[in-house]
């Protein structure tokens, strides 16, 4: 679901962007937004990338095994460090989840 926010800027309510936690806490995440969504996407960036797929296949794998993997998206997104102002490609995955409409 994409909601408009104050500012005319859209959101996502389905979005789960995995970084330094553990994977319990965004498996946890998923599983909430599961209550409220029959699909789920799982972002990452860099490093994190090993820990979405990680996220999502505890979720397939130990806690809803109908779930499925619908789609993942791979990318290289490029950006300017905030450090040294250069240019950098970091590659990044999206990790789209569904589980059976009842």
């Amino acid at each position: 679901m994409i909601n408009m926010t104050a500012s005319g800027t859209e959101q996502n309510d389905n979005v789960i962007f995995v970084g330094n936690k553990p994977p319990m806490s965004y498996v946890v995440a998923v599983l909430t937004e599961f209550e409220r969504s029959s699909n789920v996407l799982i972002k990452a960036r860099g490093k994190a990338i090993s820990k979405a797929v990680e996220t999502a296949e505890i979720v397939r794998k130990k806690y809803n095994q109908a779930v499925e993997v619908i789609e993942i998206a791979i990318d290289t997104e490029h950006i300017i460090d905030k450090d040294t102002s250069k240019p950098m490609d970091i590659p990044s995955i999206v990790i789209s989840l569904a589980k059976p409409v009842k």
